[in-house]
C-alpha cells in the first residue's frame, strides 16, 4: 500500500486494553474530513504522542463515574471523547474498553500529514513544528470540539483514525504530563526522536 494512502481502521483491529491501545495508537493517522465545497477537504496528522487514563484512574475524567458530560468515555472503543478544559481548549480522547467501562486514550500530538495550510489558518501560526504539539493544540489545528464527541472514530464521518504503511518508529514511554494525582505511573507514550512530541526534552528522549 503506498505509504500516503490512508486506510480507515476497524474497530476489531484496536486493542480491547487501554495501555494496549495508548501504545498502539502511535503512527496511526487522525484524519478530519471537510466537505466537498471547502478546498482544503482532508487534514490529518499522524498521531506522535498519547496518554493512558486506565480504569479506576483518579486522573481520568470516568472515575466518578457516568455523567452526561463523559458518557463517551462509557462507549465501546475507538469513539471520541471531546472535553473543553481550561476555558480556552478543547482535548480529545478515544474510549479505549467495552461498552460501559470509562477509560480512554489523550491524543496528546500529532505531527502534521495532510492540509497543513488549513492548520496554520486555524492555528494563526506558520511554525509547522507548533501546529499540533500539546492537546489543545492538535484539536484546534483539525477544528476538533464538542460536535465531533461521541463519533465513532472507526466509521466514515468528519473524523476517524486510519492507517498507512509506513511503520511508527520506536516508542518511547514516560510519566504523564501536567497531573496532580498518579503522577508517577508510565502510562505516555510517544515516538522517540520526533520534533512533533510536546513535553519537556527529558521526557522526549
Amino acid at each position: 500500500m503506498d505509504p500516503l494512502r490512508i486506510r480507515r481502521l476497524r474497530r476489531p483491529e484496536l486493542p480491547a486494553d487501554t495501555l494496549t491501545l495508548a501504545r498502539y495508537l502511535i503512527g496511526k493517522i487522525l484524519v478530519r474530513e471537510n466537505p466537498a465545497s471547502i478546498a482544503n477537504r482532508r487534514i490529518a496528522g499522524r498521531i506522535v504522542e498519547t496518554e493512558a487514563y486506565v480504569i479506576g484512574d483518579p486522573s481520568g475524567h470516568a472515575f466518578h463515574g457516568l455523567t452526561p458530560a463523559n458518557r463517551s468515555l462509557f462507549l465501546r472503543r475507538g469513539h471520541a471523547y471531546v472535553y473543553f478544559i481550561y476555558g480556552s481548549c478543547y482535548c480529545m480522547n478515544v474510549s479505549s474498553e467495552g461498552p460501559g467501562i470509562g477509560a480512554g486514550v489523550l491524543l496528546r500530538a500529532l505531527e502534521p500529514f495532510q492540509g497543513v495550510a488549513a492548520m496554520k489558518r486555524r492555528r494563526g501560526t506558520s511554525r509547522l513544528r507548533d501546529l499540533a504539539r500539546g492537546p489543545g493544540r492538535l484539536a484546534a489545528a483539525l477544528g476538533i470540539d464538542r460536535r465531533y464527541d461521541g463519533l465513532d472514530l472507526c466509521a466514515r464521518g468528519p473524523l476517524w483514525i486510519g492507517i498507512t504503511s509506513q511503520p511508527a518508529g520506536a516508542i518511547g514511554e514516560s510519566v504523564r504530563i501536567g497531573l496532580s494525582r498518579e503522577k508517577e505511573r508510565v502510562l505516555r507514550f510517544y515516538e522517540r526522536g520526533n520534533p512533533f512530541v510536546s513535553g519537556p526534552q527529558r521526557l522526549r528522549a
